[in-house]
């Protein structure tokens, strides 16, 4: 039986934050444009998501640039997929978000089943330990939509001036949280990010949430939402 077969046997399970748990506020994006006299919907930008992400999950791509401009990079690929055209008005709406995301976080729009699957998971005794890049506002982000309570260590790269998949940000979250590397999974939506960081800190595995099914080839194990976890997932 391969690593990526059966069941996946651990006693810790690290998650990426965006992506994963939380989700750009598709609404407020929308009425941000909307302002600049750009008319997209919530939904469209939404479908729009997981071909942009894909767009920058390359090696080339991630090894050229850090989060906070790769995550801008995201949003205006969003827009192109979405079939919006860059100009003045769209970097005038991404400047909003850019602001209230400095003080908020932008990704604050979370899945109907991401409270109940981490209940399951609390449930089963496993650790879980959220490891993310973000702006020093993920904590805050997390107490303010109440899912802080589900975790034993939120790690927000930016207070570590580490990110992902610098495997140092992984090797700070085992020690956080007091995990073993060979009973640790970690859950993400870029390979090149997730994934590779995961493999190079030595973690049992590395687990891609491919929610649009775009990555048909790769060598780990793929999910397409979070509740499948609690198929495969046993106590080490």
């Amino acid at each position: 039986m391969s690593q990526i077969d059966g069941r996946l046997r651990i006693d810790t399970l690290f998650l990426d934050a965006g992506g994963v748990l939380v989700h750009p506020a598709w609404t407020r994006i929308s009425a941000a444009l909307a302002a600049e006299g750009i008319e997209l919907s919530a939904g469209a930008l939404r479908a729009a998501d997981p071909l942009a992400r894909r767009d920058i999950d390359e090696a080339t791509v991630v090894g050229a640039t850090d989060d906070k401009t790769r995550g801008w990079l995201y949003f205006n690929k969003v827009l192109e997929r979405a079939g919006v055209p860059l100009s003045q008005a769209t970097d005038a709406a991404l400047a909003v978000l850019r602001a209230y995301h400095g003080t908020e976080n932008l990704w604050e729009e979370v899945p109907a089943d991401i409270v109940p699957t981490l209940h399951s998971l609390r449930a089963r005794k496993l650790k879980l330990v959220v490891v993310s890049n973000a702006n020093g506002r993920l904590r805050h982000l997390f107490d303010r939509l109440q899912l802080s309570q589900w975790f034993d260590v939120v790690l927000d790269s930016h207070e570590w001036g580490l990110e992902k998949p610098d495997p140092r940000l992984f090797q700070v979250a085992l020690k956080e949280a007091g995990a073993a590397a060979e009973r640790t999974a970690h859950v993400g939506d870029l390979y090149h990010i997730d994934v590779a960081g995961a493999r190079a800190a030595g973690l049992r595995e590395g687990v891609l949430l491919d929610a649009a099914g775009l990555y048909p080839d790769v060598d780990c194990r793929r999910i397409r939402r979070l509740p499948e976890l609690l198929e495969i997932v046993e106590l080490a």
